[in-house]
């Protein structure tokens, strides 16, 4: 029996030693998985603040965004009210240059009846009659270069000339 005991007490320290063993080892493994949990949590944390930074980066670009774009559209508005309204001036000078131009054809043709002219150019000191100072000339001179040139539908080449004829010499009075 004192055999039967050595070899069961041999063989009960064997499984003891195995069962340490494996617990030593399953000990091991837990602290190792328990490590790059740790690790994987760090990580975890610093991609969230990362994330987080990012997010508040990207939110103050979005609103300097918006921001920007509200002032190109109130820029846009603004300058859509300018041209309206200089449309409407636009407007109103072709009109008034055009009731111009009809009397100095008017004014022309009575002249030309007068003198008995057989030409329908009119003469250049009619073109500037009113013009009191040297912006005006100019102003007046480019209109009627506008209306006449002959590039222009309306245009007439004897008129234009006698528009720079009458502009230089007022020009030299002017001066």
């Amino acid at each position: 029996m004192g055999v039967y005991m050595s070899q069961s007490a041999v063989l009960t320290e064997k499984r003891s030693t195995a069962f340490r063993q494996r617990t030593f080892q399953e000990a091991v493994e837990f602290e190792h998985k328990r490590q790059s949990l740790r690790e994987e949590r760090r990580r975890l944390e610093e991609e969230k603040i990362k994330f987080e930074t990012e997010k508040k980066e990207f939110s103050i670009k979005k609103q300097i965004e918006d921001r920007r774009i509200e002032q190109e559209k109130q820029l846009f508005e603004m300058k859509w009210k300018l041209l309206e309204s200089e449309l409407k001036k636009l407007a109103a000078e072709k009109e008034e240059m055009e009731k111009q131009r009809k009397s100095y054809r008017r004014t022309g043709e009575q002249a030309n009846r007068v003198e008995k002219r057989p030409s329908t150019v009119v003469r250049g000191e009619l073109f500037f009659c009113g013009v009191t100072s040297k912006t005006a000339l100019k102003k007046r001179y480019k209109d009627l270069i506008k209306i006449y040139h002959p590039d222009n539908v309306c245009g007439d080449k004897s008129t234009l000339q006698e528009i720079n004829n009458e502009y230089e010499k007022l020009k030299v009075l002017y001066g």
